[in-house]
């Protein structure tokens, strides 16, 4: 190795383990590469190991590398907005070549409406929005949205809302505004001016003016209270307890709640009674997978998602109990009958669907678990991976549907959410068991 990436290596073993952005330079001492990071030490000397000095979309920067700094942040969250302040700043020649073919993803602000829209793009307006990025990673950046939209509850759809229609006066909203991630502009539960301060509030942020905000916040409720407008005052505190949670906890798997939803969820349903000849529109989805943990141990996840989208408080999770080594099978009847029992010894309605990760074998073995305990199966389905196929009971044949389909692309999200639930799962476990030995 170089002279140059040898010193930048040495230089990295003293950097800190906590969040933050690395910069990485030239001879010239020229920014050519910014990244971000959980943790600094490990991510940016990972750099500098045999693998990333052989693999072809790393190994050019790695050769020119003479020096490397750091900023650090208080949040993984503030190093994915410092980083893309970075790179629109200084725009390194790296970030450019090593990004995909597709453009970098956006945070786009509309400002011309009267309640304005906060969304993920790829192909931001020319007028009348106000942008932050680029970013250089789409899923985090999806991520952060659903986490500022816990705090800031502003809008992600695509309504076309004004303020003196009353008609919107009578629009039902949708979950968000249940699980109080959207104040329900589309109701008209909010004035104007005072959604704007919101979004107000959420652009500081972004533009890393903490301090003002959280001074702003304090001096609101203070105000609040004064007047006795108490409702008031507790909203404005439980905003200033969430934004001081990012920033003592700041990973974003720690606050990420996949209520964000990026495909109709009204469309979806539709979709999915037509697709599967239903009398009515679906409510509630269920989905169940199945993951293994080194030496065999079996876990399951279960997701749930009301009118199209995902409600956390609905998710469980299950460690495999009757089965012995890895039979995908026997655990799924396992899990599934362990859920409908539980449900009807409850008295609880089962799911309009229950969506089964897998193909025909996976199907039947969730069908055996309902005949086994004499249970009125719901609508049970599998969606196997490889060519989407969905199979159905009594059909001999899968269903083959447009992979443009909102019905599909509803199930895709399901099937996704319950691996990530039951992937995350099984890393708890696994940590657990490695600190334990």
């Amino acid at each position: 190795m170089d002279s140059g990436p040898v010193a930048a290596r040495e230089k990295v073993r003293k950097f800190p383990t906590t969040p933050g952005v690395y910069l990485m330079k030239d001879s010239e001492d020229r920014v050519i590469y910014v990244g971000k990071a959980v943790n600094l030490r490990s991510r940016a000397g990972s750099y500098f190991l045999k693998a990333a000095q052989t693999e072809r979309r790393t190994a050019d920067l790695v050769r020119e590398i003479a020096d490397i700094d750091y900023l650090p942040t208080d949040t993984e969250v503030d190093a994915l907005l410092l980083e893309a302040r970075l790179i629109k700043d200084i725009q390194p020649r790296y970030n450019t070549e090593l990004k995909d073919d597709k453009t970098f993803p956006y945070l786009e602000i509309t400002t011309r409406e009267d309640f304005p829209r906060v969304e993920f793009t790829r192909s931001p307006q020319l007028k009348g929005t106000k942008l932050y990025g680029p970013f250089t990673s789409a899923s985090q950046l999806r991520e952060t949205i659903t986490v500022l939209q816990k705090i800031f509850q502003f809008r992600t759809c695509s309504l076309d809302i004004e303020e003196n229609d009353e008609r919107w006066r009578w629009f039902r909203p949708c979950l968000l505004a249940s699980i109080k991630q959207c104040t329900a502009p589309c109701n008209l539960r909010i004035s104007k001016e005072d959604y704007r301060k919101d979004i107000q509030k959420l652009r500081l942020f972004l533009d890393g003016q903490r301090t003002k905000l959280f001074r702003d916040l304090e001096k609101e409720m203070q105000e609040a209270s004064k007047n006795l407008q108490f409702e008031k005052a507790a909203a404005l505190r439980d905003q200033l307890k969430a934004l001081r949670s990012i920033e003592l906890r700041g990973e974003i798997d720690t606050h990420q709640q996949p209520e964000v939803f990026y495909i109709d969820p009204k469309k979806g349903m539709a979709g999915l009674k037509k697709i599967l000849n239903l009398p009515e529109i679906p409510r509630r989805i269920e989905g169940m997978d199945i993951a293994h943990l080194q030496g065999g141990e079996t876990v399951a996840s279960l997701v749930q998602f009301i009118d199209g989208l995902p409600f956390k408080h609905g998710y469980r999770r299950y460690r495999i109990k009757g089965v012995e080594g890895v039979d995908d099978f026997a655990s799924m009847r396992e899990v599934v009958s362990r859920r409908l029992r539980g449900l009807q010894q409850k008295g609880e309605s089962f799911p309009d669907i229950l969506l089964i990760d897998g193909g025909k074998g996976q199907l039947n073995a969730a069908l055996e678990a309902m005949r086994a305990i004499d249970i009125e199966p719901p609508m049970t389905i599998s969606l196997a991976k490889r060519e989407e196929e969905i199979y159905v009971p009594g059909e001999s044949e899968p269903k083959r549907v447009s992979r443009h389909s909102y019905g599909l692309r509803l199930l895709q999200y399901v099937r996704d959410e319950a691996h990530r639930f039951a992937q995350h799962y099984h890393h708890i476990l696994r940590r657990k068991s490695t600190f334990d030995e």
